[in-house]
């Protein structure tokens, strides 16, 4: 019998094997992102908790908004920007920011410097979640809990 998890050094979680789900040309554009996948090792299906590196000059993820998932971060080292609608902010290590579903608000976080930057970032998996994202030719659909890419028009990568 497999004893499940009870807790674990974040550091020791093996990053995740795909750096991402982005069909290319822009999965590419992730190199320098790293994710370590903390709430699978304990088997939370509700919501998601990664602790992602980002590597001087790289970017958490294409500027993107959600129909239904809420999403949260916390800077745990480093200095990102926070990229939305306003334009950018600056962040430093002990700073939040949450995105509410729906408010069609899109962000990213941009590590524009030459040290790393962590943070941990924690989203649920709302069943028909749909990902715009403003700047790419790009949409996503969560269809079964995995994410389906298509082109603005509709058609597949």
């Amino acid at each position: 019998m497999t004893h499940p998890v009870i807790a674990t050094a974040a550091a020791e979680v093996a990053p995740r094997s795909k750096p991402s789900n982005y069909p290319e040309p822009f999965a590419s554009r992730m190199q320098g992102r790293e994710k370590r996948q903390l709430g699978d090792v304990f088997g939370l299906t509700n919501f998601g908790v990664n602790l992602t590196r980002l590597a001087p000059r790289s970017i958490s993820a294409l500027r993107h908004g959600h129909s239904r998932q809420d999403e949260f971060i916390y800077v745990l080292r480093g200095h990102p920007t926070l990229r939305t609608d306003q334009g950018d902010t600056p962040l430093a290590p002990g700073m939040c920011a949450g995105f509410k579903a729906g408010t069609g608000d899109a962000h990213q976080l941009v590590n524009d410097t030459d040290e790393p930057v962590e943070y941990l970032e924690i989203g649920d998996r709302s069943p028909g979640d749909q990902a715009f994202y403003p700047d790419d030719d790009l949409q996503a659909e969560l269809v079964e809990g995995r994410w389906r890419f298509t082109r603005k028009d509709g058609t597949p990568y």
